[in-house]
């Protein structure tokens, strides 16, 4: 059902999302983790969009975009940046220019070549789940960017960010760093589906919006926990709002 707003003509509506999904192409995710069936999961789960953040890399975007346009969900273009300092941060993007530009600012700044046998294979599906190759890119290392390096060239090129599972020890802002800083400009904070409940209040206190994410590495986690986004329409420029708080959109976990 619309949600009205007071004061406002335009009726707003809320979306369940899971904005922290990887496919077969990071290393950590299960070869499972194909374009169709991510998509086929999501719509058995009720979602209206979901966020592909793949390790350090965008190489299977296109393919999970076009699957989920035969079904009729939405994808948010993204990357899960892992900083020199080891903290880890979802960047979305709405232009598919700007994404393929981060996406080259990562790879000039990532060492290193992945070796299948201890980190996994990083498979490039297409729309019908053929693996039509892969990245020797080693995905699941650092890049020697830092944190701030990372939010502002994300931000320089219309993108959102967002500090991942920042109730974990490990590749969280808070686990590496021990907090967040004040003049970082982050868009949002994420917590894991294992966050304790009675944590959520502090976390409330940094003053950022908060979203809930599966972090899925496999079938069976999408979409076990979700966020709730108040919008007038299923558009990036939508979730801009509701993480700013704009004419009644609103984000909620």
């Amino acid at each position: 059902m619309p949600w009205g707003c007071p004061g406002l003509k335009i009726m707003l509506k809320e979306f369940k999302m899971d904005l922290h999904i990887h496919t077969c192409l990071s290393p950590c995710a299960q070869s499972e983790m194909l374009p169709t069936a991510i998509i086929k999961k999501a719509r058995e789960q009720n979602l209206d969009a979901l966020g592909i953040c793949d390790h350090n890399s965008a190489e299977n975007i296109t393919a999970v975009r076009k699957a989920a346009h035969r079904a009729g969900l939405r994808v948010l273009a993204g990357m899960e940046i892992c900083s020199r300092e080891e903290v880890h941060v979802l960047a979305f993007f709405e232009d598919d220019d700007a994404l393929m530009r981060m996406q080259t600012i990562v790879y000039e700044n990532l060492p290193g070549e992945n070796n299948e046998k201890y980190f996994g294979e990083q498979l490039i599906a297409d729309e019908y789940d053929k693996v039509v190759g892969s990245t020797k890119k080693l995905l699941i290392g650092s890049t020697t960017l830092g944190v701030n390096e990372i939010v502002a060239s994300a931000h320089s090129l219309g993108g959102l960010t967002v500090a991942s599972h920042i109730d974990r020890e490990s590749f969280s802002i808070i686990g590496q760093l021990g907090f967040i800083p004040k003049d970082l400009p982050l868009d949002a904070l994420e917590i894991s589906p294992r966050c304790n409940p009675d944590e959520i209040e502090n976390y409330k206190s940094y003053g950022l919006p908060l979203i809930t994410s599966s972090d899925a590495h496999l079938l069976s986690d999408i979409g076990r926990v979700f966020t709730k986004f108040l919008l007038s329409a299923l558009s990036f420029s939508e979730v801009a709002m509701a993480f700013r708080g704009i004419q009644g959109r609103a984000v909620s976990i």
